[in-house]
């Protein structure tokens, strides 16, 4: 380890580097320029998964919404074109037979009604719900809570609200929580008030009542308007939501092929596709990154077979001189290493740079498209190391080429 601290070994590198500054610019600036790509790739990709991520928010991605519509084939004695309603029976069904699948299931029913509040109104979406829904899509509260369970037991004349829905219908400040509102001309009592989502959202601004007291209100009886079921970790979302379909089917009698009977629309699957472009995006990342660094390494190799031949007469000298083959091939590869190690710290350094410049542009606000674009430091430690083991390799070439030059044929050398 002594030559690493040998000033002459250091000012042969700095003559060398000197004697060809354009040329080691280039070399410089083509290891840079892969580092540089890899970092910069790598961020911006894991700003792309954070955006996907803001998206999808709380919500549980491994759900299928389900809905009746009119069927589209005659089927035991109905005709086509009948129009039926999900119930509670089905619920039922589903959470018997798919028990060992099924992580949450959640009924609902919908409606637009008139809010007022003293002299305050406006018209919004009605939402019959069970407390499960708030583990299906978290409410962000602000104020108070959200429907539980003694809710649906005692049918309570409660609602929570949106954020907008309470600066539409109370004055400023004014504290909504235990106050009433007028839904359809009956009171509810206010306990829950929740902020918009960064994500997802299907219900944009709804008050929420319990299952029990929508039902008893608007006398729907056991049906229901549509359903979410969210499945287990694990379990195939798009077979469930066949599955489900067609036992669906068997219980409201429709022919198992007519495919127009129930709507449904399979969160699960899209996240998937964005999980998939997600993991190719990281896979091209990669691999230009690691081509990229690979042929500037090369280039590195190049230009110091170059040296080493411009080079011949100076180590012929030195060899006659009594320098040995270890020596001089110890000083190629470090200069090869220093070569490296240089144009892999700016490239890191400029790749951050540019990330924190991506951060400021796109990554703030709402609608902000690439949310904290950084790369993880095992990652960047990585990568340096591989630039230098690839600097270490690719200078054996050289530094074989410049040992196995005889000194006299060095020194006739012209």
């Amino acid at each position: 380890m002594k030559f690493l601290f040998d000033s002459d070994t250091w000012q042969e590198i700095y003559g060398s580097i000197r004697k060809n500054k354009i040329r080691t610019v280039i070399t410089i600036i083509g290891v840079l320029w892969g580092i540089f790509l890899l970092v910069v790739l790598l961020g911006a990709a894991r700003g792309m998964e954070n955006g996907f991520k803001k998206i999808f928010g709380d919500f549980a991605t491994n759900s299928v919404f389900v809905w009746t519509q009119r069927t589209d084939t005659p089927f035991k004695g109905f005709q086509k074109g009948r129009r039926f309603n999900l119930n509670m029976n089905d619920i039922e069904a589903l959470e018997s037979e798919y028990d060992d699948k099924i992580k949450f299931l959640a009924p609902r029913n919908q409606t637009s009604n008139l809010l007022v509040h003293d002299f305050k109104s406006g018209s919004f979406q009605v939402s019959g719900d069970y407390p499960v829904l708030d583990r299906i899509q978290k409410k962000k509260l602000v104020y108070g809570r959200f429907i539980n369970q003694n809710d649906i037991l005692l049918t309570s004349k409660v609602t929570v609200i949106s954020e907008d829905m309470y600066k539409q219908l109370f004055d400023k400040d004014e504290m909504p929580i235990g106050e009433y509102i007028k839904i359809n001309s009956i009171n509810y009592k206010v306990v829950g008030v929740y902020g918009a989502s960064n994500g997802i959202d299907l219900d944009g601004d709804t008050a929420y009542i319990p299952f029990t007291t929508f039902r008893k209100v608007y006398n729907t009886a056991d049906n229901i308007d549509w359903m979410v079921i969210t499945a287990n970790k694990n379990v195939d979302i798009k077979q469930m939501e066949s599955d489900i379909k067609l036992t669906l089917k068997s219980l409201h009698k429709v022919h198992p092929e007519d495919n127009r009977a129930f709507g449904s629309f399979n969160l699960g699957t899209e996240f998937a596709k964005f999980t998939d472009f997600l993991t190719g995006m990281q896979f091209l990342t990669w691999f230009v990154g690691i081509a990229t660094l690979i042929a500037g390494v090369f280039a590195i190799g190049n230009i110091l077979l170059i040296t080493v031949k411009e080079r011949t007469k100076e180590i012929g000298i030195r060899r006659a001189l009594g320098a040995t083959p270890k020596s001089i091939r110890q000083q190629i590869i470090l200069e090869s290493v220093f070569l490296t190690t240089v144009a892999g710290m700016l490239g890191i350094v400029f790749g951050g740079l540019i990330l924190f410049i991506i951060d400021a542009a796109f990554g703030q606000g709402d609608d902000a498209a690439l949310i904290n674009p950084t790369v993880n430091i095992p990652i960047i430690i990585i990568a340096f190391t591989t630039l230098i083991v690839l600097g270490t390799l690719i200078g054996l070439i050289p530094a074989h080429m410049a040992t196995i030059v005889k000194p006299i044929e060095a020194l006739r050398e012209e």
